[in-house]
């Protein structure tokens, strides 16, 4: 899984970032995996899911 990191990271994002690895959660930021488009294609095991923004910034994950 990808993981974004920070040179500069604020205190509060280094907390969270450190709660999250503790827990095992990978975090990654969302403009990393767009790359620019608007929508994505996620395949896990072997189903085909679709993530998308929406024109009010949110995202929507779809089947």
């Amino acid at each position: 899984m990808l993981r974004a990191e920070s040179a500069q990271a604020s205190p509060d994002e280094a907390v969270r970032k450190e709660i999250s690895r503790q827990r095992g959660v990978a975090r990654v930021l969302s403009q990393t995996i767009f790359a620019g488009a608007q929508e994505l294609e996620i395949e896990h095991n072997g189903t085909l899911y679709r993530l998308r923004k929406t024109s009010l910034g949110k995202l929507i994950l779809t089947k």
